[in-house]
């Protein structure tokens, strides 16, 4: 049985996609690895970029930062001398590649003028992926800026709690901040809620609330004005938070639970929306590899 909807055939175009929240814990990581390895599972080819100085992602695919061992990472695109970016990846499976990060990266932040590192480093590899998701730090920093300056779009992972409600106003505002400036393109398009409790009638009430908060910017020029709350949500479960410790995506970890299910439902609903506005390659048109 296939569980993903094929992309549809139309015009080739990569796709980059900032998953962003400014608090840390909200399951952003867990989501841009699981998601990409689903996407990639369908047939695109996808890039994950580790853009946290905490380096989580490189831990789900079994990488561990070294001093004794240094190796290309995100790190290498932001020294004086950066590296090309294709020299910084390293291919985890079939169509899924990624970028690792290490602690040197948190010296980025320093760098004020660095805005278009990250973008200007992706335009090399424009016919080589389809879609790259950029897994960003906490917080609004350099970083969180460079990705966002890089973006097509955001999507947002968080928790149905109150006060999440409150930093995605924050979030939605830095948005709008970007396209007034350094990245006028920019959408946000999608909110995946992660470690959903659905017999909480208080996770119920604000994703009740997050849906209502959309719908009525439909008709606005608010840049999150098509903004979904993509389904399913991802119900908490113990297999997503063990499988990191195996250096696995929860497809490799255990390919059947809820969670595996959930991220696969997500990465459905994902295409669903891209495919209705026709800016995704099917994976027929994806036959190029990366070198």
């Amino acid at each position: 049985m296939n569980l993903y909807t094929r992309p549809m055939a139309v015009e080739n175009k990569m796709r980059v996609v900032a998953l962003l929240n400014q608090k840390g814990g909200v399951g952003k990581t867990t989501t841009t690895v699981n998601l990409g390895a689903a996407l990639a599972a369908s047939g695109l080819r996808t890039l994950l970029i580790d853009l946290d100085p905490q380096s989580n992602l490189s831990l789900h695919f079994g990488v561990e930062a070294s001093n004794d061992e240094p190796r290309p990472s995100s790190t290498s695109l932001f020294s004086a001398a950066p590296l090309p970016i294709e020299q910084c990846m390293t291919q985890a499976r079939e169509n899924l590649w990624f970028i690792p990060a290490d602690q040197e990266l948190a010296l980025a932040e320093g760098q004020q003028d660095a805005q278009h590192v990250l973008a200007n480093a992706l335009q090399l590899v424009r016919d080589k992926f389809d879609v790259v998701l950029l897994d960003c730090p906490p917080g609004l920093g350099v970083l969180s800026v460079n990705a966002l300056t890089a973006a097509d779009e955001v999507i947002v992972p968080m928790q149905a709690q109150y006060l999440a409600l409150r930093g995605l106003e924050k979030l939605l505002q830095t948005v709008s901040d970007i396209t007034a400036g350094l990245n006028p393109k920019l959408r946000c398009t999608g909110v995946v809620l992660c470690m959903h409790e659905s017999q909480s009638s208080h996770g119920r009430a604000v994703v009740e609330e997050i849906r209502q908060h959309f719908e009525s910017c439909r008709d606005s020029d608010v840049p999150w004005k098509d903004c979904r709350v993509l389904a399913p949500p991802i119900r908490r479960n113990i297999k997503l938070a063990e499988a990191p410790s195996f250096g696995q995506t929860i497809f490799d970890y255990d390919p059947k639970c809820a969670g595996a299910d959930d991220y696969r439902g997500v990465a459905n609903s994902l295409l669903a929306m891209w495919n209705a506005n026709s800016s995704v390659p099917s994976a027929q048109d994806s036959s190029a590899s990366p070198a």
